[in-house]
């Protein structure tokens, strides 16, 4: 299996991410997607390939779904770009004040992310919206080096399940924290880490969630409007380190 190069910068990042080769079914898979494309995006010359993270280097809202979806992300090259989940979160993001337009269509709409960053567990589209646990694994220091270079970061959204064990075990915080009670995910729950970063959990903007009722709208914007507060309020994981450095004044 391919090693991962060294990412000292989210430049470094995003270039391992589209070079990445680690996981032969989902490649393949991937380009057969873009080969045969769906009638309704014909047209389209799809990306093809992983999709790389997006958003602001100095976060204070990081964001993490499941994996880009085969005609989404997949076709247009952007995280959640494209589709119907992208449609509900991008929504919210520009309520809430994290984006500067409310619709993310393609990787060159202009769009810009306003101390927000939007990554997945997976950067494949995989079939079935199942990535493997070893894909998952493979894919894992690419969240890890998000995590460790994005310091300014004081909430983290978790879209599903998947991407709430991701998040703990990419930022090492599996490990760390006691035996009981560990944070367990639903949809609202918020669990303070030991570095002081919150950790939000929603139901992931799938259609099958949103169209069964099981995410309403005013229960998205909840979270988001939450997590609004939770950025703005207080210092970041960065500043608590400087407050409670050695010899400092309190």
């Amino acid at each position: 299996m391919p090693a991962v190069p060294s990412l000292r910068g989210l430049a470094d990042v995003r270039r391992a991410v589209i070079a990445c080769g680690r996981c032969p079914r989902l490649r393949a898979y991937c380009r057969r997607v873009a080969r045969d494309r769906k009638r309704q995006f014909r047209d389209w010359e799809y990306w093809g390939r992983p999709v790389p993270g997006f958003g602001d280097p100095q976060a204070r809202l990081l964001v993490v779904g499941l994996a880009p979806a085969a005609h989404g992300g997949n076709r247009t090259g952007r995280v959640f770009t494209g589709d119907s989940s992208g449609d509900w979160l991008y929504e919210a993001l520009h309520r809430f004040g994290f984006a500067s337009q409310p619709a993310s269509v393609s990787r060159r709409d202009g769009l810009r992310l306003i101390g927000c960053y939007v990554s997945a567990a997976a950067r494949c589209a995989p079939p079935d919206n199942k990535p493997s646990p070893l894909e998952l694994r493979n894919c894992r220091p690419y969240l890890e080096a998000e995590v460790r270079l994005l310091r300014q970061v004081r909430v983290v959204v978790a879209l599903g399940r998947v991407a709430f064990e991701s998040c703990l075990e990419a930022a090492g915080w599996r490990d760390r924290l006691p035996a009981s009670p560990k944070p367990r995910f639903s949809h609202g729950a918020l669990s303070r880490l030991p570095d002081g970063t919150a950790l939000l959990c929603s139901f992931h903007p799938s259609r099958r969630n949103t169209n069964t009722g099981l995410l309403t709208r005013s229960m998205w914007h909840a979270i988001f409007r939450r997590a609004r507060a939770l950025a703005d309020a207080g210092p970041g994981p960065a500043g608590r380190k400087a407050r409670d450095a050695p010899g400092r004044k309190m």
